[in-house]
């Protein structure tokens, strides 16, 4: 069985750590900006669908094709956000985080990548959080911002 390994990155005006999950995806606001994806061992590809791009027919295909396993760290997360837009059954995903936790391992991705001993290049990149945190979250308006509540 092959794995297609997913991992988003996503907006929502809705605070999820006060909100929840359910909430933080019901959003009208709410959004996928970038869609990364692997198979096994094969490269990443990003789609950017905040840039127009969008995922490929045999990806869209693949979520719900119950041949193809689904794998991402916290799935419960790329589940609900994919189920806003793409038919997926959650019987067909692994979540990586619940396998560390079984593991004695820390479930935050740079934690568990610390206690593995990877190597800084192969552990979550603290500029990535940065990122996030300016793309993926709701700033708040000050006249240095003009006023905006959101980073494009």
């Amino acid at each position: 069985m092959k794995t297609l390994h997913i991992d988003l990155e996503t907006y929502s005006d809705v605070d999820i750590q006060k909100a929840g999950l359910y909430r933080y995806v019901q959003s009208p606001a709410f959004e996928i900006l970038l869609f990364a994806y692997a198979y096994g061992e094969e490269p990443v590809r990003i789609v950017d669908l905040a840039a127009g791009e969008t995922v490929p027919p045999g990806i869209i295909a693949d979520l719900d094709d119950p041949e193809v396993e689904k794998a991402a760290h916290n799935a419960a997360f790329e589940i609900n956000c994919l189920k806003k837009y793409f038919n997926t059954d959650t019987s067909q995903w692994h979540c990586t985080m619940v396998h560390a936790y079984y593991c004695g391992l820390p479930g935050q991705l740079g934690q568990a990548g610390k206690a593995l001993g990877f190597p800084e290049n192969r552990q979550k990149m603290a500029a990535g959080k940065q990122l996030i945190r300016y793309f993926c979250v709701p700033c708040k308006p000050t006249r240095a911002n003009y006023g905006r509540t959101r980073n494009l």
